[in-house]
């Protein structure tokens, strides 16, 4: 029997695999807020669908709450928090946010949580933690309008900023990687024309990528995460990742095109409103055109982003039983 590990490798390798692999995530409100019961509602979603890679989806505010910031669940469809207090009021502010370690108290939680994933998920099941790059948790400080504004009009301290941003994150990811995770789920957020045109992205973003992912280049299942509309897929040109994940159904590039654009694995192909409002046929539907369009090679079904939180239990048993077919 083909295990998760052995199917996702494959896929990887361009091999043929005995099923199309599939990766859904969600968000876990309210557990999320302590690393025993966020490890405990992630088994529980892997238990019940029986997924190829189990991705870890933290509150994104775990990685800023030891600058300062604060948050609410405020009952989001897609499970994620909102700020109710930024810490980042004035350029200055950039130049004062000091280093953290791995053992500060927030970042030391998602370690502990990874760690009692760990020890009861199968080793032969891939695990991935997700991680907000610098630039996304840079919005989370200050809020994305003021975060542009400042990159305008003071780059200079911005970039500082960004620095201590990177380097907080690169000894966060050494850490999870002593615990034995098989990768990382990068999600970049300003690497779209709404927010930074390309070359603004290459000059605030890329360096301070490349700079925190140095420690995940010897992680064998790392994911990047483009999101939004309008993405600069040519980005992965310049950064290593094995897989890559986007909203394939809403922007450019379709699957197929993007088979052509980059060498590694695809993995997308349902639309996270599918989930929740279409029937079990439409998802199956769905699916089977995404197979359909890659071949079902160096291809993992997800949705572009996380599933909401409102998904049909059904849904998701209809997008499990799809790479069954």
């Amino acid at each position: 029997m083909t295990t998760h590990r052995e199917r996702i490798q494959a896929c990887l390798n361009g091999e043929k695999t005995d099923r199309t692999p599939i990766a859904l995530w969600r968000h876990f409100p309210v557990d999320d807020q302590d690393p025993e019961t966020l490890a405990a509602a992630t088994l529980h979603f892997q238990n019940t669908y029986d997924f190829d890679i189990v991705k870890v989806t933290p509150a994104s505010s775990f990685t800023v709450k030891g600058w300062g910031v604060e948050d609410q669940w405020m009952d989001d469809t897609e499970g994620s928090r909102r700020y109710t207090k930024r810490v980042i009021h004035e350029p200055a502010d950039w130049e004062k946010l000091p280093m953290l370690d791995p053992d500060s108290p927030h970042l030391a939680g998602q370690v502990a949580c990874l760690r009692l994933i760990r020890q009861t998920l199968s080793p032969e099941t891939p695990l991935i933690q997700t991680i907000f790059n610098p630039l996304s948790q840079a919005k989370n400080l200050a809020g994305n309008d003021l975060l542009l504004q400042h990159l305008r009009e003071h780059p200079e301290a911005v970039l500082k900023g960004l620095e201590t941003i990177a380097k907080t994150t690169a000894k966060f990811i050494e850490a999870v990687s002593e615990v034995g995770v098989d990768g990382i789920f990068y999600a970049v957020q300003h690497a779209q024309s709404d927010s930074l045109t390309l070359d603004e992205y290459k000059n605030f973003g890329l360096p301070y990528d490349q700079q925190a992912l140095e420690p995940a280049n010897n992680l064998w299942c790392n994911m990047l995460h483009l999101h939004g509309k309008e993405v600069y897929f040519s980005l992965l040109r310049l950064i290593n990742f094995q897989i890559v994940n986007w909203h394939d159904r809403e922007t450019y590039p379709s699957l197929a095109e993007a088979q052509s654009l980059f060498r590694g694995a695809l993995c997308g192909g349902l639309r996270q409103s599918s989930l929740v409002f279409e029937n079990q046929a439409a998802v199956k539907e769905e699916a089977a055109d995404a197979i359909k369009q890659t071949k079902s090679q160096r291809f993992i079904l997800g949705t572009g982003c996380v599933v909401p939180i409102s998904a049909s239990h059904g849904n998701l048993v209809a997008a499990r039983k799809s790479v069954e077919l």
